[in-house]
């Protein structure tokens, strides 16, 4: 293969390569800067993300690149602008979090950038070897992340627990992945389709890799029963991370997902489909009865998070415009109503480890009505509560799956959605309706935090009040997949 054939376009990877620039920089920064002032990593590091985004919107194509490994396209563009966006909240939320719960490690602000850049590099890739380097350059960078917790002895376990269960799932996918090179004979997911169209009928090694990829990426977005490893590594990580985890792992999950799944094995989707079928009621039905009985705030959101996972799926299932639109909808809107609650927690939460149990947050509204309201909102979004964009996400998703014939999962995804109601209106009961009590969280004065909130509040009210434009967005994203 000679170099015309690579058709190499340094525009299409520009932006990664920026990104890893801009976290080697800050790397070295570190070592110039007291432990005081290592809070100005993160501005360095919000603002490189910033100025990162033009390059994004600039540098899109439909052709993949580099012997087709890398594409720059509009599904692409919207993944890479999500991660920055929660990349650059995380970082802001994080600024005086980690002043009060005792410092900020050197190291803090680089493994966010990278773990950013591996979320990056999976969003744009179209190989199944640039796939999987960017999983575990994400993954890496969060089991350093989890383990810088306020409390060593628990996030250090946290991170263990992660460590092991999710390289036995990469082990698992990597054996997936090697039955669809040994049935395409190659790593391009172009190639791969054109492969699998040529099957009259379905390989026995297709399905075993199909079945192997699904069960792999189950555990990166905390699918039932391929969750344990979440609620802990939520309540041992620095609240920042947890909520970064949460999000920008989940929706890199899912953007690969569609890669694999949408572009190379699309003829096969009555074959994948059953299995998701089950994990989609599973997940939701489990992630919403478990919520009921979490009394930290934490872990409540994580079975929350599986939950939202279950739904996510439904709109996978519907092999149609309506349907996929409506999963980078839900994605974008989940970011930020999903963070918007996390930046909450991390304003309250003690170094000590205090102010994560719901009890903690009676009377909130009383002394801190901004933060109650932020709060309140965030839930009721994650609810479905209308006008947010929460509500216009979960019709986006149960219309196209009414619109498939998926009736039986849209019941359940409602009956799942009334079950969340009550244990998010719970912590709102236990907000404006209950007196203060000892050990009450107690929100400081923290400018950077309340901007983080409102920015949150707008990614959450506005596409709910407009949604036109976004879902447009999210329409010339999965275009690609329709062809």
């Amino acid at each position: 293969m000679t170099l015309m054939d690579l058709q190499i376009d340094i525009g299409a990877i520009l932006p990664e390569i920026l990104l890893a620039c801009l976290s080697l920089t800050v790397l070295v920064l570190e070592f110039f800067l007291p432990a005081r002032r290592r809070a100005l990593l993160n501005i360095v590091g919000i603002a490189g993300l910033i100025l990162i985004v033009p390059v994004v919107l600039k540098n899109g194509g439909s052709a993949p690149t580099f012997g087709g490994t890398v594409i720059a396209d509009d599904f692409s563009i919207f993944f890479r602008m999500l991660f920055i966006a929660a990349g650059a909240l995380t970082l802001a939320f994080s600024i005086n979090y980690n002043r009060r719960t005792g410092g900020q490690r050197g190291e803090y602000t680089a493994v966010i950038l990278f773990a950013t850049l591996g979320m990056m590099v999976m969003a744009s890739a179209h190989d199944l070897v640039s796939i999987y380097v960017g999983l575990e350059l994400m993954a890496l960078s969060f089991y350093v992340l989890v383990a810088l917790g306020p409390n060593p002895n628990r996030s250090v376990e946290a991170a263990l627990k992660y460590f092991i269960l999710d390289a036995l799932s990469s082990g698992i996918l990597l054996f997936g992945l090697s039955f669809a090179y040994g049935f395409s004979g190659t790593t391009n997911l172009a190639e791969m389709a054109r492969q699998a169209a040529a099957t009259s009928s379905v390989n026995p090694f297709l399905l075993l890799a199909m079945v192997l990829i699904l069960s792999g990426f189950a555990f990166k977005v905390a699918m039932f029963p391929f969750h344990l490893w979440a609620p802990d590594a939520y309540e041992g990580a620095p609240t920042p991370i947890a909520a970064l985890l949460s999000v920008g792992s989940k929706a890199a999950a899912f953007a690969v997902f569609m890669r694999i799944f949408l572009i190379a094995w699309p003829d096969f989707q009555p074959q994948w489909s059953q299995l998701m079928w089950l994990l989609s009621a599973a997940t939701m039905i489990f992630g919403s009865v478990v919520a009921i009985s979490q009394r930290n705030i934490i872990r409540m959101m994580a079975y929350s998070s599986i939950a939202h996972a279950g739904m996510i799926i439904i709109g996978l299932l519907v092999y149609s415009r309506g349907g996929m639109s409506g999963v980078l909808y839900y994605l974008l809107v989940y970011t930020f109503m999903n963070l918007g609650v996390f930046a909450v927690v991390a304003m309250t939460a003690g170094g000590d480890g205090t102010g994560l149990n719901i009890d903690n947050y009676k009377g909130l509204a009383s002394r801190h009505p901004w933060a109650a309201f932020s709060m309140a909102l965030f839930l009721l979004a994650l609810a479905g509560v209308p006008p947010t964009g929460g509500f216009t996400a979960k019709f986006f998703i149960f219309a196209a799956a009414v619109n498939a014939g998926y009736y039986g999962l849209v019941v359940l995804g409602v009956a799942a959605t009334a079950v969340a109601l009550f244990f998010y209106a719970r912590v709102i009961y236990f907000m404006y309706m209950q007196e203060p009590e000892k050990g009450s969280v107690h929100p400081g004065s923290d400018r950077i935090g309340y901007a983080v909130l409102m920015a949150a509040a707008v990614g959450t009210l506005l596409p709910g009040l407009y949604p036109g434009p976004f879902m447009e967005f999210a329409i010339n994203a999965v275009e690609p997949f329709l062809k």
